[in-house]
């Protein structure tokens, strides 16, 4: 006899629109061409282009801070505009066409110029993309949703650079041919967005929004958005980079050429966890689960301190991945329950631009924490800051006790 939960789960899957299905596996084709490269650019940089390791860093920062300031305005221009599909088009579309710069560029300063238009084009479908989702996912579908996206987005973070490793073992490490196949899936998530999601009708009750970044539309926010807004900061103010992850696995003998292995089975794990537990958001209160998630990063984070071997380390890996199913997809939903319908986009540009810049912040002081006290130091510090995080999260019934409710069907 088959297990009711298990009958529920896939009752879900099944309820879940087409188009859900499709933006999933959209970030999962754009994820395993830009981890392709992402895997071997820097390797590629210094040893063909002859560039030095501070030049890596300063790309990877220019990057990344590029990303997370476009989100703002993306996830704004589509509040105004009152449409979500075009601007997420335009950021994938812009993302593909910078792939095929990668095998064609002869200098350093071309890989630069792609690389930061592919993470402008990053930044531009972010919040547009999350905001789709919202709009298209049932009310007591939407942790499911998420969820799923998310799964289906993970699974591209580790296929990715396991393709990597196999193209470069069947081209004699041929890193022009490899670079040339990760143009394929970014075109393929292209023709997957326009032909397979099409966007509901806007409502006819929401109103227009003029300047979504205005302080009266700011005020529009509720106590409920900003404290969700708040905990995600804090939260992410413990959850630093996940290269901290690799260098503890070093430091405990993992030999190098099996580093990449500890990115595999976190995204593994990651990806197996993030849908089930947006499906449970959808049955029980959502800061419930959250907490979990909050409770298991503090495991990870006391492992990872305390152990002095490689099976140990996995353990920690293992957790954290379980951590990141548990609460990323889970923030984006309490985002879309919490934000009003018209400003869904600015919601999720305030949301990836603020939690982007305390995840920075908090590798900073991770790796202050390391160089002048050693590992432990940086891992200790997350627990405690992710303690803190639970006890926001813990007062939310008190000061916001609508975030969490899961929404009725209609």
């Amino acid at each position: 006899m088959q297990d009711n939960s298990t009958t529920s789960h896939f009752s879900q899957l099944r309820e879940i629109p087409p188009a859900i299905w499709a933006l999933g596996f959209v970030s999962l084709l754009m994820d395993v061409s830009s981890e392709i490269i992402h895997a071997l650019l820097p390797v590629y940089l210094v040893s063909v282009l002859g560039t030095t390791m501070v030049t890596v860093g300063i790309i990877e920062g220019i990057a990344e801070a590029t990303a997370s300031i476009t989100k703002v305005f993306s996830g704004s221009i589509s509040d105004w505009l009152g449409r979500r599909k075009l601007l997420a088009v335009f950021g994938y579309g812009l993302s593909a066409l910078t792939k095929p710069i990668f095998p064609l560029a002869s200098s350093v300063s071309w890989l630069v110029a792609a690389r930061f238009i592919d993470r402008i084009g990053k930044g531009i479908r972010g919040a547009p993309r999350d905001a789709l989702v919202a709009d298209i996912a049932p009310a007591h579908l939407r942790g499911a949703s998420f969820g799923l996206r998310q799964s289906l987005d993970t699974v591209g973070a580790f296929l990715g650079p396991a393709l990597a490793i196999g193209l470069m073992w069947l081209t004699a490490n041929d890193f022009h041919a490899v670079f040339w196949f990760a143009v394929l899936p970014a075109f393929l998530c292209v023709a997957l967005l326009i032909f397979a999601v099409h966007e509901p009708e806007r409502l006819p009750r929401l109103r227009k929004v003029r300047a979504p970044l205005s302080l009266a539309e700011l005020r529009r926010f509720g106590l409920a958005y900003w404290w969700v807004l708040g905990i995600a900061a804090l939260f992410s103010f413990a959850r630093f980079s996940e290269a901290f992850l690799i260098l503890q696995a070093q430091s405990v003998g993992l030999p190098v050429m099996l580093v990449p292995m500890v990115l595999v089975l976190m995204n593994v794990v990651y990806a197996f966890a993030a849908y089930p537990a947006g499906a449970l958001s959808d049955h029980a209160n959502r800061i419930a689960v959250l907490g979990l998630g909050f409770g298991i990063l503090v495991a990870a984070d006391l492992v990872l301190a305390f152990t002095g071997s490689i099976a140990g380390v996995a353990v920690g890996v293992v957790l954290w991945g379980l951590h990141l199913g548990f609460t990323q997809g889970l923030l984006a939903t309490l985002v879309a329950d919490t934000a009003p319908l018209e400003l869904r986009g600015t919601a999720y540009g305030l949301f990836n631009l603020l939690t982007g810049l305390a995840l920075l912040a908090a590798s900073i002081l991770a790796g202050a924490l390391w160089d002048t006290i050693g590992s432990r130091a940086t891992f200790l510090a997350g627990a405690v800051f992710t303690a803190l995080a639970l006890a926001g999260l813990a007062a939310t019934r008190r000061i916001a006790p609508a975030v969490g409710q899961v929404p009725q069907p209609n």
